[in-house]
């Protein structure tokens, strides 16, 4: 067995001068507080701007006066980009952008709710904690499915399609069966059944992981598409009628206010996907499966030189990507909807996004994953509000927050090593 020596490379530190990253962050955030003090600030009236801790407009909530909450707010996000300018120690970097982004959110809202026409100035917090979850299921599934193939060195632009064939595959064999547990398994094998798909070839026969990706999309979308002309549209009581999922109630913690009824009365995808995000996490840096998984997407040469199943470790986690991506898929259909054509519309490539913004850690997924739902929320809101800001430009914010992110403006973004890369045993 060969023996690989490393050297140690002494290297010059790079003088970044006055404009380091945390100075270059400030300066956006000074202009996002300047910009809710001022305009927000101007917007906003003298309605008080409510934020109730149930499901409407009743019981007890948050008031503040819409002009003075848009200002204040907007006073905390200038403070943070100052403090950031100033030259903040970074082990307060985290802590201070995240007071300053929620200041600027938070003047936003107090001058969207206190603008709101009478009857309507007022934001139900456990509608908008509930509905940014629900959101964010299938994201959070699929960008689990992302962190297992790319911190396993294999790129999975595959995960729309894998989505897609979960939802298929649940609403067919759920409806078949009548029983929603038959199509759960059958949702998850579908998913695999892309996974394994993307494994042959990508690992196998060594074709363009992200070409792939992209054909196993269409695959999804023509199968599925076909399918549910010929079989659904036709006869929907027999195949397109599955069971749901009921909800369920945790007692006790059910009912902390806010987060009780919004998290505590989900059904079994909620609580799956929170329990896989710990799982996944603890998993990856805590166990040797994990250690061995991130060692083959970083250096698979030295992985195998160390006696790792390189390719077979591969096979494995994309295949277990798959059935994480279509468990996600049967959120839609074994919960909520439906199976319509091309009913995923895009999550697949937003949980891409999502790990891109996370990391490539299941519990940065997860956080992306809840902001990309908070901001699809929040759009649905501002449209019942009748808010003159276009929902459309609402759902660019987080593209916009991405890119920024893989620009390297609020941290470094480093995918593995060895992702997208072949491995050919030597």
């Amino acid at each position: 067995m060969s023996t690989m020596a490393v050297e140690d490379v002494a290297v010059a530190p790079v003088d970044l001068g006055f404009w380091t990253r945390t100075r270059k962050v400030g300066a956006v955030l000074l202009g996002l507080g300047l910009l809710a003090t001022v305009l927000f600030g101007a917007l906003a009236t003298g309605e008080q701007a409510r934020f109730t801790l149930s499901e409407d407009a009743a019981g007890a909530a948050l008031k503040i006066d819409g002009t003075l909450g848009a200002i204040g707010f907007g006073i905390v996000a200038v403070a943070a980009g100052v403090a950031m300018l100033a030259g903040l120690p970074k082990r307060w970097f985290t802590l201070v952008l995240g007071v300053g982004l929620v200041g600027f959110v938070l003047s936003f809202l107090c001058w969207q709710v206190s603008a709101a026409p009478n009857g309507q100035n007022f934001m139900p917090l456990v509608n908008i904690v509930r509905g940014t979850f629900i959101l964010a299921l299938p994201l959070i599934f699929g960008a689990l499915a992302g962190v297992l193939c790319e911190r396993s060195g294999v790129v999975n632009v595959a995960i729309e399609g894998q989505l897609l064939m979960g939802a298929f595959s649940g609403a067919l064999f759920g409806s078949l069966s009548g029983n929603v547990w038959v199509g759960l398994v059958a949702a998850a094998l579908g998913g695999a059944f892309i996974s394994l798909l993307l494994a042959v070839f990508s690992i196998r026969y060594l074709v363009d992981q992200v070409v792939m990706g992209i054909v196993l999309n269409l695959l999804a979308v023509g199968v599925t598409g076909f399918l549910y002309e010929r079989l659904m549209q036709p006869n929907a009581q027999k195949y397109n009628s599955a069971p749901r999922f009921s909800n369920w109630e945790i007692p006790l913690l059910s009912d902390i206010p806010l987060i009780g009824p919004a998290l505590f009365r989900g059904n079994i995808f909620l609580y799956l996907g929170l329990l896989l995000v710990l799982v996944i996490h603890i998993a990856l840096f805590r166990t040797r499966w994990g250690l061995r998984t991130r060692s083959v997407g970083e250096h698979p040469t030295a992985a195998d030189t160390l006696g790792v199943r390189v390719l077979g470790l591969r096979y494995r986690n994309v295949l277990l990507a798959g059935v994480v991506a279509g468990i996600g898929g049967a959120s839609y259909t074994l919960a909520l909807y439906s199976f319509t054509k091309n009913m995923i519309g895009g999550k697949g490539f937003i949980a891409l996004a999502a790990l891109i913004f996370g990391r490539w850690s299941p519990t940065g997924a997860l956080l992306a994953a809840l902001f990309f739902g908070f901001a699809d929320q929040l759009a649905t809101y501002l449209g019942a509000i009748n808010s003159a800001i276009p929902s459309e430009f609402l759902a660019m914010l987080p593209y916009l927050a991405t890119i920024l992110a893989v620009a390297g403006l609020v941290g470094r973004v480093r995918a593995p090593a060895a992702d997208g890369k072949p491995y050919i045993k030597g």
